[in-house]
């Protein structure tokens, strides 16, 4: 199975070299890497959240495996999606899924299916792809795309990827892709991000679902979120750091309605 790019030449470059040129823009190299358990990175085009994404790849070691989750902003496939075994494309080359991370993400967390449908459209996931491969290009990815779900479900889900991690025996970076608060004003979108950011560098992912759904915050990874601090937890995780934040009006001037972008580490 090869899972085609479906947004390059939207929100990133499609030709290789200009690719890595902006990539190579956005990700200093002269910054020590700090290991990390898991990541909250943004998915916006790159012109808007790219320097977001780009300082906190640039801040953090990429393991020889990454487990990328994302948000189902299309509503199709299986509501917990976990990309089959085979590979994924984008303009820098081939990456690998993991057949035997899969295997045991499959074994232990519930919910879980192999779906292809819910991956074929879905950028969240795939923006990641590019800085992972810019930082370690050998690297393998196990890839799980989430609908919604309530709090126990998403517990479940985190807790069976951290035992699944676990068993694999191996260093795995887990990130969570996902914007913060859509179309509002920039002071808006912070006082809301706020919010949900101080839940999440609480480690406490009921909180910030919780708080997401009865303030209205529009974060639309919220869910994989929540799920990878549980998965952090039960792999020990005990602090968290606010790596950056910025939203689409520092790029484009316009303050009236912009979208929050906040990168966070988890070790």
């Amino acid at each position: 199975m090869q899972r085609q790019p479906a947004v390059a030449g939207q929100f990133y470059p499609v030709n290789e070299n200009k690719l890595r040129a902006e990539l190579s823009r956005m990700m200093p190299d002269n910054i020590s890497r700090k290991w990390v358990k898991g990541v909250i990175s943004p998915h916006a085009g790159y012109v808007y959240s790219g320097a977001i994404a780009g300082t906190l790849f640039s801040r953090i070691a990429i393991p020889d495996t990454v487990l990328i989750i994302g948000p189902n902003h299309h509503g199709t496939g299986a509501a917990a999606a976990l990309y089959p075994d085979g590979e994924w494309l984008t303009p820098l080359g081939a990456v690998s899924i993991s057949s035997r991370l899969n295997s045991l993400l499959l074994q232990h967390t519930p919910y879980i299916q192999s779906d292809v449908i819910a991956h074929q459209l879905e950028h969240s996931l795939e923006v990641q792809l590019p800085f992972i491969q810019y930082v370690r290009p050998d690297v393998t990815i196990s890839a799980i795309c989430l609908g919604h779900g309530d709090y126990a479900a998403l517990r479940d889900i985190g807790q069976g990827i951290a035992a699944a991690i676990s068993e694999y025996g191996e260093d795995v970076l887990i990130v969570a892709s996902s914007d913060m608060t859509h179309y509002e004003s920039a002071a808006s979108a912070r006082r809301k991000d706020e919010m949900a950011l101080e839940r999440a560098l609480a480690l406490d992912g009921k909180g910030l679902l919780d708080v997401c759904h009865s303030r209205g915050i529009t974060m639309c990874g919220v869910v994989p979120a929540t799920v990878m601090i549980e998965a952090a937890l039960g792999l020990g995780a005990h602090q968290a750091e606010l790596v950056a934040y910025g939203n689409s009006g520092d790029v484009t001037g316009d303050n009236s309605q912009v979208v929050g972008y906040a990168a966070v580490a988890i070790s």
